[in-house]
């Protein structure tokens, strides 16, 4: 009887010894120090899950155990993770998590392999790859008062996914933040400067939390820019004592309204040259995230794409691409990488979707790199989308066909050059253009010949 209340109490210790898992303060904090250190000793490259594992003395299954924050690690492995790259592991960064019998709990929104990509890549996410030296930029220059940044890169390369890191990077030091698309608005809202300004205002009254008071400050007398300013300035930077973090996604809708366009940048342009000379306005820091060149006339002095700092989203390196493939744990030569890297020009949302109904043995490496016009496969979607995209605009049908049929880049006209630009098709020299992946050329080839 003495033996089986023995052995009961060993199966209940065991069964205790479930590991820790990192809260995302923990997380933050290693992440934070681990571009710091890819600046400083790796000249801004990331690192690859071997060298963190030469340089840890973990291995790779617990590198991503850790990353992943589902499933718990020995607490020594975490202080072997944080003293390499310089932190002490602190009470704060760690959690045991609840058993369910001997299953360790997983976080409601933490998935246990692979999310399918779609949209902006989750914060937690251990499928988002940082480009080491943009994402360390931004998330010093936010901190900047009164800074503008313009993140621009075609659809699906990531910039929805670097705002949110930057606007949680601004959390972190406790600044008010808002997230805004432009896709978010009705078509209606665009039709009048003083209506879209009072939508401009009303929607981010909204994610500060305060009463809309448009009422208050709306002036016929002054017109709608004077009241937009008034209503910033006299209101919402008065009433909230932090700084904040403006995120504005898909500014480029806006092009199709050049007049509205003129006047709304030009307000942009105003708050930035304002912080250079007053307290309150350097409160207001401004992201502003566009897929396309800025086809539409602006005034010089009133534009904003001529100041702040310019943030430029390239395609995925080899390299990049590698690590990606480890962490969907395919163990895959270096030319395989390189076969799929040029194929889709390093796209990320190519890539990833790849990855993804790879590692779920969907398909195979050389059933992707076969993709043609007669079997599209697991781009089927997106090839569709981009052909109905190109052919309800005959000047980019035209335009993309003189392209794919060209053994060298092809001049465009300026507007024609930006939108196939915007939708990743094209690669801008000047106003030439040439096909941006293999992908692209091998689909539309025959389709537009």
């Amino acid at each position: 009887m003495i033996f089986q209340n023995n052995f009961g109490q060993h199966q209940r210790k065991h069964r205790r010894k479930r590991g820790v898992i990192l809260t995302t303060q923990g997380l933050q904090k290693l992440q934070a120090a681990k571009y710091e250190t890819e600046l400083e000793e790796n000249s801004g490259k990331r690192y690859t899950l071997e060298a963190m594992s030469d340089r840890t003395g973990l291995s790779v299954d617990t590198l991503m155990k850790v990353l992943k924050c589902e499933s718990g690690v020995d607490k020594q492995s975490l202080k072997y993770f944080f003293h390499a790259f310089g932190l002490k592991l602190e009470k704060d960064d760690y959690y045991f998590p609840q058993s369910q019998g001997d299953r360790v709990s997983q976080p409601p929104d933490s998935p246990e392999e692979p999310e399918f990509p779609e949209g902006q890549v989750r914060l937690n996410s251990l499928f988002y790859v940082e480009r080491p030296l943009i994402d360390a930029k931004c998330s010093q220059l936010i901190l900047q008062p009164g800074v503008l940044l313009r993140i621009k890169a075609p659809r699906r390369m990531g910039k929805s996914s670097l705002i949110t890191r930057i606007i949680h990077q601004a959390r972190l030091q406790k600044y008010k933040t808002i997230y805004l698309s432009f896709y978010m608005a009705e078509k209606a809202v665009f039709q009048s400067l003083d209506t879209f300004l009072q939508w401009f205002c009303a929607s981010i009254t909204l994610g500060l939390g305060l009463p809309n008071r448009l009422g208050n400050y709306w002036d016929e007398l002054f017109g709608s820019n004077i009241s937009c300013k008034i209503y910033f300035e006299q209101y919402l930077l008065q009433q909230i004592a932090e700084p904040i973090v403006l995120g504005l996604d898909d500014v480029d809708c806006l092009f199709q309204y050049p007049n509205l366009a003129d006047e709304f940048f030009g307000l942009l342009r105003t708050w930035h040259e304002e912080a250079k000379n007053r307290h309150i306005w350097q409160k207001l820091r401004l992201v502003v995230a566009h897929s396309a060149e800025v086809y539409i006339p602006l005034n010089i002095n009133r534009s904003p794409f001529n100041v702040g700092v310019p943030i430029e989203l390239p395609p995925f390196t080899q390299e990049q691409v590698q690590d990606l493939c480890q962490r969907h744990k395919l163990d895959w030569s270096t030319q395989k990488v390189k076969a799929l890297t040029e194929l889709v020009g390093g796209n990320p949302y190519l890539i990833r979707l790849a990855l993804y109904h790879i590692y779920h043995q969907n398909v195979t490496l050389e059933q992707v790199l076969q993709t043609s016009l007669t079997s599209p496969g697991i781009y089927s979607d997106r090839l569709k989308a981009l052909l109905i995209s190109v052919e309800q605009e005959p000047e980019l049908l035209v335009a993309l066909s003189q392209v794919v049929n060209s053994q060298t880049p092809v001049e465009l006209e300026l507007v024609t050059a930006c939108k196939l630009q915007s939708m990743g098709l094209v690669h801008l020299h000047g106003n030439q253009a040439s096909i941006s992946c293999k992908l692209y050329l091998n689909y539309f080839s025959d389709r537009l010949s």
